[in-house]
C-alpha cells in the first residue's frame, strides 16, 4: 500500500498521558552518562535526589506517540524509517517529577520523488497535566526510505544550517559503555536493534547500535555544560540531523560554535572520525 497523502496527513494519534518519578528522572541521566565520575559536582544534581534537576532532553521520551506508523493504513514501509531529525523547543523547565500530557499530529508529508522517499514530519506538544502549561513542542521528522512517489505533498521543513567552517569553540567529549543502549532503552524505546545482535543484523548493522535519541540527549549534555553551567532553564531550543549510527562503547566528540544565544554544533563518533549527529543548532538564555 502508497501512502495517501490526505490519509496520512490526518492521520488520528492519541492522546498520551506519562507520570514520572524522581527516580525515572535519575535513570534518564544515568543513561546519558550522568554520575560517570561520582566525585564530579557538576553531574552530581541530575543524579542526585538531594536539588534533582531533569535533564530537558528527557521530555522526548515521556509522552513520545509509540509505533503508530506501524499502522498497514499508513501506507509506510515502517522497517524501512529512519529518524532524519529532531527539533524541540522548550517553553519551561521539566519538573523533575510529574504528569505530562502529550498531542501529536502530523503536520507534513513530503514527497521526495519515485525512489527517493518521503519525509513525514509529527509536531508534538507536551504540556503539565496538573497547570495545562506547556512544556515543550518536539517536531519529529522520519524519512521513510521506500515511500516516495505518491504525488503532491508538503514542503520539507526549513533546513538547518551547517557548522561554521572555523575550528570549533569547545569539545566535549562523552565516554559510553559497551551497555550503554541496554540501559537507555529502559526509557521506554524497546526496538532489539539496541539490544539484540540478530536484530541489529537483520536491520543491516553488524552490532546492536545506540539510540538516536540518546546521542541527542548526550549533545544536550554536552550543551548545558559548556554553554549553560549545568542550568536546564538557561536551553531555549535543540535541534540536530541524525546521520550515521553511533556504537555504545564509543566516544561521543561533541565540537561547539557558540555566537552570543546561538550555538552551533556537531558529534562524532571520535575512534572512527564519523559524525553521527550534524546540522546541530540550539539556543540559550542569559549568559
Amino acid at each position: 500500500m502508497a501512502i495517501d497523502y490526505q490519509s496520512l496527513k490526518n492521520w488520528p494519534i492519541p492522546d498520551q498521558l506519562s507520570r514520572y518519578t524522581r527516580e525515572d528522572c535519575i535513570r534518564y541521566a544515568l543513561s546519558l552518562g550522568y554520575g560517570e565520575d561520582p566525585l564530579d559536582a557538576e553531574d552530581l544534581p541530575f543524579v542526585y535526589e538531594q536539588g534533582l534537576r531533569a535533564v530537558p532532553s528527557m521530555v522526548t521520551v515521556l509522552g513520545a506517540p509509540g509505533a503508530w506508523a506501524t499502522d498497514p493504513g499508513t501506507g509506510i514501509d515502517w522497517m524501512r524509517i529512519l529518524h532524519g531529525e529532531h527539533r524541540t523547543v522548550l517553553h519551561g523547565s521539566l519538573p523533575p517529577e510529574g504528569c505530562l500530557r502529550s498531542r501529536t499530529r502530523v503536520t507534513a508529508v513530503v514527497d521526495k520523488g519515485q525512489g527517493r522517499g518521503a519525509l513525514v514530519v509529527t509536531t508534538r506538544e507536551v504540556s503539565d497535566e496538573a497547570t495545562g502549561r506547556l512544556l515543550a513542542t518536539i517536531e519529529h521528522t522520519s524519512f521513510c526510505r521506500a515511500d516516495g512517489g505518491f504525488g503532491p505533498g508538503d514542503d520539507a521543513p526549513a533546513a538547518l544550517p551547517a557548522v561554521p567552517a572555523e575550528p570549533a569553540d569547545t569539545t566535549v567529549q562523552l565516554r559510553t559503555v559497551p551497555s550503554a543502549a541496554l540501559l537507555y532503552r529502559l526509557n521506554g524505546d524497546r526496538n532489539p536493534i539496541h539490544a539484540d545482535p540478530a536484530a541489529a543484523r537483520s536491520a543491516g548493522f553488524e552490532r546492536p547500535i545506540l539510540h538516536g535519541l540518546c546521542t541527542y540527549g548526550m549533545a544536550v549534555r554536552a550543551v548545558l555544560r559548556a554553554c549553560c553551567g549545568n542550568r536546564p532553564e538557561r536551553l531555549g531550543s535543540f535541534s540536530l540531523r541524525f546521520s550515521a549510527p553511533f556504537i555504545p562503547g564509543e566516544t561521543l566528540a561533541v565540537e561547539i560554535w557558540r555566537r552570543g544565544a546561538q550555538v552551533q554544533f556537531r558529534a562524532s563518533a571520535l575512534e572512527r572520525g564519523q559524525a553521527v549527529l550534524t546540522h546541530g543548532l540550539a539556543a540559550v538564555h542569559g549568559a
